[in-house]
């Protein structure tokens, strides 16, 4: 039978995505490891690589085509000695032969194919789309003779078949009103199964419609990219499983503008440090002189990173990205400026790789080229942190019992309080604001 290309989940939140384009064509040769199409993910546009040998017998999957759902066939891949008539056979019989299972270990290949429904799993109806469940419901079209389904469970449809009971005139009692064991033996006794009790009341939600609402101003629809989709489902998981708190600091950073102008001169061009380079090398100090704020919670334990690695929230189109640099407490200054540099701008093309965006274990957000001065970030999970930059400005500061003016730049950490106590947000802000305001201390 014919194997079939699947669509990958190339990343841990990726349901869909979208076949940005074929590399390939029908009759086309393919070994293992040919590039047959880019997929577009909520975050970035990736190669997908063939995992098998063998010529290209169907397309399933037209170029463009979006919502496309993990592990939903693309295309057909004829193996050797096969040829266009079992593509038919593979159409008529509804399947084909999933491709192999090792490219479940490498990330980025296609996945194996969900296994069938079983009559069980297939009868019970999905919980979002039933509404409060009634008896009757479980009838679903009556007996059954205009093709509606009926919802019973396994034992009772075979007490049913056993006792020639016709199941579209029994009403369920089971959960979404399915016709579970007692119905059918009320049946046989002549008698009205109990209905079942209501269940729990869902907590109210306010309903979000597209729908125009009464005295709503005129408004132009925008469609949710799956970029906005997953961020809105992400930071929403975030603010109602994470118990943020908030630490607020005032950093002077003339000694650090003062650096950075003198390593610019001194670079006659081949780098040019920006704040955000200096802030990105000095967190990474940070965290590894305080531990425990490099950190994020589990159900089993606590984990302690033994790297910092330092994820910077990039804005692109649609939406936002964190690219990371790695281990920023090792690298030079340079490194972690060119670094940034080249991450940022292949963020904004769709580039980067999985390994590029996934995995931080600590995020930086920084609006201060925006003017903005003070500002409380979200969390990204499963970290514990996360650091908000504002704009450096000139205020009036206290010194030595004078009034002087002072560059100052407000910055706001968001802690995970099941992990990062206040104690510990308040030792990492601490050390920071000591190596902002001293950056040599650096070389120590």
């Amino acid at each position: 039978m014919p194997v079939r290309i699947l669509m990958p989940a190339l990343s841990p939140t990726m349901t869909e995505g979208t076949l940005a384009k074929w590399h390939v064509k029908e009759g086309d040769e393919v070994s293992a490891g040919d590039v047959i199409a880019e997929i577009e993910t909520d975050k970035a546009t990736m190669e997908v690589e063939a995992v098998d040998e063998g010529k290209v017998g169907r397309l399933l999957v037209s170029e463009g085509t979006e919502g496309v759902a993990v592990n939903a066939p693309i295309a057909l891949l004829l193996e050797e000695g096969e040829d266009a008539s079992a593509l038919e056979a593979a159409a008529a019989a509804g399947t084909a032969k999933p491709a192999p299972a090792k490219q479940e270990a490498e990330p980025g290949k296609q996945e194996a194919a969900p296994a069938p429904k079983t009559e069980a799993t297939a009868a019970k109806p999905a919980p979002q789309a039933a509404p409060t469940p009634q008896p009757q419901d479980a009838r679903a079209g009556g007996n059954g003779e205009d093709g509606g389904r009926v919802f019973a469970s396994p034992l009772a449809r075979r007490m049913a078949q056993q006792s020639g009971i016709d199941l579209g005139g029994v009403n369920g009692s089971g959960p979404h009103g399915r016709i579970v064991k007692r119905d059918v033996e009320m049946a046989l006794g002549g008698g009205a199964p109990k209905a079942a009790p209501a269940p729990a009341a869902a907590p109210m939600r306010m309903p979000v419609s597209a729908e125009a609402q009464p005295f709503e101003p005129e408004f132009e629809l925008q469609p949710l990219s799956s970029m906005r989709r997953i961020i809105a489902q992400r930071l929403q998981l975030s603010k109602q499983t994470i118990p943020h708190f908030y630490l607020t600091v005032d950093c002077q950073i003339d000694a650090l503008l003062d650096l950075r102008k003198r390593l610019n001169d001194k670079a006659d061009g081949a780098y040019k440090l920006s704040v955000n380079d200096l802030v990105i090398k000095i967190c990474g100090m940070a965290l590894r002189k305080v531990p425990a704020a490099n950190a994020s919670y589990t159900d089993q334990g606590i984990k302690l990173y033994k790297s910092a690695d330092v994820a910077v929230a990039v804005a692109i189109d649609g939406g936002l990205i964190t690219p990371i640099v790695r281990d920023a407490a090792n690298k030079g200054l340079e490194a972690i400026s060119i670094a940034m540099k080249d991450l940022a701008a292949r963020a904004r093309e769709g580039k980067l790789k999985p390994e590029e965006f996934q995995g931080g274990s600590f995020s930086i957000s920084n609006l201060g080229m925006y003017g903005i001065t003070q500002f409380d970030a979200v969390i990204n999970p499963p970290q514990g942190a996360i650091l908000a930059i504002g704009a450096g400005e000139q205020r009036p500061v206290v010194r030595n019992g004078a009034l002087a003016v002072a560059t100052m730049m407000t910055c706001t950490l968001s802690c995970d309080h099941r992990v990062v106590d206040g104690a510990v947000g308040a030792e990492f802000l601490k050390v920071f604001k000591a190596m902002v305001e001293e950056p040599m201390s650096m070389l120590l």
